[in-house]
């Protein structure tokens, strides 16, 4: 048994092809169409082994192991041991380290997606207080407006303590 330092450095290169590819099959538009076909016939298909064969490539984690597989059948890549356990130990220590990958990448493109969405509701807001400021502007503010909704006061319900009232219904 001997683990060097190649050895490690080539266990997290090669996980990030691994990664791409299974990401990019089972996620990406580009192979939505044989992924539709995979899905459908994994649905519809009565036979265990036929629906677990579609079923691999509309999964992540699923299709990461054949890819793997074949990652080592093309690099005969072996982690600690010369013999056939170095495959076995590659096969899942590749599986583990891609689908780190994988996982830290659907994580990124959660934050980066927020952050979007975050900064979109912030240029819509600039942009309606842009509009009240310009309309206030072309209109004048008599004291009549509420500058914030720009609704008319008289149009707005009352409120007293957050609560809405009608004038009148409230004994104080």
């Amino acid at each position: 048994m001997n683990l060097d330092w190649q050895q490690i450095i080539g266990l997290f290169v090669l996980a990030v092809p691994i990664a791409c590819i299974a990401r990019t099959v089972v996620n990406e538009e580009i192979f939505r169409e044989p992924r539709d076909y995979c899905k459908r016939v994994c649905d519809s298909s009565d036979g265990f082994v036929k629906r677990k064969f579609f079923y691999l490539f509309t999964c992540e984690y699923c299709f990461s192991h054949y890819v793997t597989l074949a990652a080592l059948i093309v690099t005969r890549y072996r982690l600690m041991y010369d013999d056939w356990r170095g495959y076995g130990v590659a096969f899942f220590s590749l599986v583990f380290v891609a689908n780190v990958y994988l996982s830290l990448y659907s994580r990124l493109r959660v934050d980066i997606t927020s952050e979007r969405n975050a900064a979109d509701v912030k240029a819509k807001e600039a942009h309606l207080k842009e509009l009240a400021i310009e309309q206030v502007k072309k209109n004048g503010n008599d004291g009549n407006t509420d500058l914030k909704s720009n609704v008319p006061n008289s149009a707005r319900a009352d409120t007293r303590d957050g609560a809405p009232y009608a004038a009148g219904a409230h004994q104080s």
